[in-house]
């Protein structure tokens, strides 16, 4: 029983430390990563945790022509992608970077 145990945490807890894969085409489920991102607290398209290392994605913020993986321009309207920042449990990592975004 003891085993089972471990072996379920084990499943449970490998499965939230790495975060869902982005693909080499700068893609998660479908969605390209890049465009007009607009933050919100709930109904997301994706949940993202902001990290400092081993990031899925690399984000630089821009203010304007936001058509390269990992431009993201915030917008309060009209999004490409509405964003939830999480710290636990997110769809994929990023770290911001003020140059070279995309997949690492």
């Amino acid at each position: 029983m003891k085993k089972l145990i471990v072996l379920l945490f084990g499943i449970l807890f490998s499965s939230t430390l790495f975060a869902g894969e982005v693909g080499s085409d700068c893609t998660f489920k479908g969605k390209k990563l890049a465009g007009k991102v607009q933050f919100v607290t709930s109904f997301p398209d994706f949940k993202v945790q902001v990290v400092d290392s081993f990031p899925d994605l690399k984000v630089q913020k821009v203010s304007s022509f936001p058509s390269d993986c990992g431009k993201w321009q915030e917008v309060s309207s009209f999004p490409d992608l509405k964003v939830q920042i999480v710290t636990s449990f997110p769809d994929f990592k990023v770290k911001y970077v003020d140059s070279f975004p995309g997949v690492p």
